[in-house]
């Protein structure tokens, strides 16, 4: 575990399904070199993939932020995208916004915010139309 806080910032492209996932598999394999608990690696992969992906289909792209503590992962996902007019009904299960193309590719179930506020300890969205919209989760091990 981390004496101090270890910061891990990555680039999150629009589109690219090649790369979707890599910020969150580089996070994931810095828990398990730092010996994080199974459960707790999974919790955290889960909920950061779950963003990540948003921010592939959704956000235009954007930043992921891991904050590496000993007792908790702070992952903080900003993007450029359209934001998110109706918070609520985007919690919804099963509600999605997603294009017919990225539904055929197996995404947009409308599961991945609801997952991801599953997984978490603290869950924050904020989202502004036009400017984008901020994730921020903690996960406490």
């Amino acid at each position: 575990m981390p004496a101090e806080v270890l910061r891990q910032e990555y680039n999150v492209s629009a589109d690219d399904f090649a790369a979707a996932g890599a910020a969150s598999a580089a996070v994931k394999n810095t828990l398990k070199k730092l010996g994080f608990s199974p459960d707790f690696i999974r919790r955290t992969s889960i909920a950061m993939y779950e963003g990540e992906i948003n921010m592939v289909i959704h956000g235009g792209g954007g930043v992921a932020e891991a904050e590496i503590a000993e007792d908790y992962v702070k992952i903080t996902l900003t993007d450029h995208g359209p934001g998110i007019a109706d918070i609520n009904l985007a919690m919804q299960e099963g509600f999605s916004t997603a294009s017919d193309t990225v539904r055929e590719l197996g995404f947009g179930a409308g599961m991945g915010l609801p997952n991801i506020k599953k997984q978490s300890d603290d869950f924050s969205l904020t989202s502004e139309v036009g400017k984008g919209t901020v994730l921020t989760i903690t996960i406490k091990s």
